[in-house]
């Protein structure tokens, strides 16, 4: 009996050593680029600049995930750009546009006036107010009011908002602008500005200077000198800057001093906290509390 020798075992096909390499994601385009890490065949939209070569996008995904992502000082987002300082400024600019177009209307709508936030429930101007300013037709500081207060704001804003991340430095700016407009609910009568805002900056700068261990001397002085001032000059709501210095620092403590377990979560709970108490004090009390004697 014969019998047959095995069968050789089948070989894999080889590649036809001529075909034209195509683009491992876009079969139909040719290209003879390789992934510098995997050595897949890449066409011109799949390719990702790398320190030698280029890599695919599968490549370039995957080495990012292992890659641990830039942070301010105080645990926010990095920032590279202060986009938020800048569209605050723009708002300001905006609204100060809106006030020369239509002054009495814009004022008469959005303007803090203690007695309409309390007794008529415009609680908008709690908040709109502080995006406003002395029109420059109606006497006393006009153009001087909103160019120094963004002034100010461009010099301080940018630092605070690279240390803090920008979420955090507009949670900031807005928290000390509705606690300025709380100074002049329960102090005062009304009132317009950003100076409520940029006085809150001022605190967090001197809490944020004191927790990275540089000498607030300087801070101090520029704080002095506002205080001096917005005594001595007349038509002043000191009510509204006392009101965001106060808020402003507390909200900066709550960011800077927030320990390193569950930072975010106490910061933010710090910051909703202030805002709630912020809340609560107009619901509670009347407006112009003190002036009024209750």
């Amino acid at each position: 009996m014969t019998t047959q020798p095995p069968m050789p075992p089948a070989q894999p096909e080889q590649p036809d050593a001529g075909a034209v390499p195509t683009c491992y994601r876009h079969p139909d385009r040719e290209t003879y680029v390789k992934c510098q890490r995997c050595e897949r065949p890449i066409c011109p939209d799949c390719m990702r600049e790398a320190a030698v070569g280029h890599q695919c996008v599968e490549c370039v995904r995957e080495a990012n995930r292992g890659v641990r992502q830039a942070r301010a000082v105080f645990g926010g987002g990095h920032v590279t750009s202060p986009r938020v300082t800048y569209t605050l400024l723009a708002v300001n600019i905006l609204a100060y546009l809106a006030e020369v177009v239509s002054t009495d209307w814009v004022l008469n709508t959005f303007a803090m006036q203690s007695y309409r936030v309390g007794l008529l429930g415009e609680w908008w101007r709690l908040i709109t107010s502080a995006f406003l300013h002395a029109p420059p037709t109606g006497g006393g500081f006009g153009l001087t009011h909103i160019l120094f207060n963004m002034w100010a704001l461009y010099a301080v804003g940018p630092e605070l908002e690279r240390r803090l991340g920008a979420l955090r430095f507009a949670a900031l700016y807005l928290i000390s602008a509705i606690g300025g407009s709380i100074g002049v609910y329960l102090l005062g009568i009304s009132a317009v500005g950003a100076s409520g805002a940029i006085y809150g900056l001022f605190g967090a700068l001197f809490v944020v200077s004191k927790r990275l261990g540089y000498d607030p001397r300087g801070v101090l002085w520029l704080i002095g000198i506002n205080v001096v001032l917005t005594f001595l000059l007349p038509g002043i709501s000191w009510q509204g800057h006392l009101g965001g210095l106060v808020t402003g620092s507390l909200v900066a403590v709550a960011f800077a001093y927030a320990p390193e377990k569950n930072r975010s979560l106490v910061q933010w709970g710090g910051a909703g906290a202030i805002l709630a108490v912020l809340v609560l004090l107009v619901a509670v009390f009347p407006p112009s509390l003190f002036l009024v004697g209750g």
